[in-house]
């Protein structure tokens, strides 16, 4: 699995937009991180269980027998933060724009738009 780190960097300039409905392209991005994290773990998981039937450690069905004890599961649910964190990253980041480019004078046309009905 990679490393479960994001990078702080964000895209500077207007996010470039594929499809018509900006939810499609926020889908497309999870779908490419999905696809890239479950490639690595597939190609560590293949690697690690050679590794170990080749030096006779283990069976490959002594995978299937493990139980997790409570520091195993901690662990597995921190990846997953970091995992899900990093999926909705492209919506976090233009919510970050939205609030960096906020103004109290936009606000007020807003309640005032709101008011008018």
């Amino acid at each position: 699995m990679s490393d479960n780190t994001t990078s702080n960097r964000t895209i500077k300039g207007k996010r470039p937009s594929f499809f018509d409905a900006r939810g499609v392209d926020y889908l497309m991005h999870m779908v490419m991180v999905l696809t890239q994290e479950l490639s690595v773990t597939r190609d560590r998981l293949d690697t690690l269980e050679h590794l170990i039937e080749d030096k006779e450690l283990l069976k490959r069905t002594d995978f299937d027998r493990f139980a997790p004890d409570q520091a195993c599961l901690e662990e597995r649910e921190k990846n997953r933060q970091a995992l899900i964190k990093n999926l909705f990253s492209v919506m976090d980041q233009e919510a970050a724009e939205l609030v960096k480019n906020d103004s109290k004078e936009r606000f007020d046309e807003v309640i005032a738009e709101t008011a008018k009905g």
